[in-house]
């Protein structure tokens, strides 16, 4: 291959202009390395956007949330954090309808000492959309993820903070 050859190989790798431009309209996203992170989940969610070819563009977003044990001021037993766990996991892949185009995922879960990150991909022609979709994912893990708070517990940050809004919107009831 030549010189020039190669720059074209490593320009045609470069992210289009257009999908730049998609994030940073959408108003929830940051740059971030080689990625873009969420600016309006309490957790840690990421994007990174690469060609896909033909036009389309390949997201990939992962969404780290803690453990209960993680985000709880005193002990949760094993029984209890493991049973929470299956089901968190259950929902957070269940992913229907969250998307603006109906597309099938299937999301990797890992599970590491103190949190979980759950992974999905997707392509997409239409950058906007890809972005949105990529935002409306992240905004599902943490709505499943505070579906998902056992009662009785008493929640540190980022978890409190949470349940605090929902009480806020919800008028001050029991969350």
């Amino acid at each position: 291959m030549t010189e020039t050859e190669d720059d074209d190989a490593d320009a045609a790798d470069e992210l289009p202009g257009r999908v730049r431009r998609a994030f940073g309209d959408h108003g929830s996203f940051e740059r971030d390395g080689d990625g873009w992170v969420s600016t309006t989940t309490a957790f840690d969610g990421r994007v990174r956007a690469e060609p896909a070819g033909e036009g389309r563009i390949r997201f990939t977003v992962t969404v780290r949330v803690p453990m209960l044990s993680a985000a709880t001021a005193e002990e949760v037993a094993d029984v209890v954090e493991d049973g929470w766990v299956d089901t968190f996991e259950r929902r957070a892949v269940d992913v229907g309808g969250v998307t603006r185009k109906d597309r099938d995922f299937d999301p990797a879960v890992e599970r590491d000492d103190d949190e979980i990150a759950i992974t999905y991909a997707l392509s997409d022609i239409n950058e906007r959309r890809g972005v949105d979709d990529a935002g409306a994912l992240i905004d599902f893990v943490e709505g499943t993820y505070v579906q998902g708070v056992i009662p009785g517990y008493e929640y540190t940050a980022p978890v409190s903070d949470l349940l605090s809004a929902a009480r806020q919107q919800g008028g001050g009831g029991p969350v």
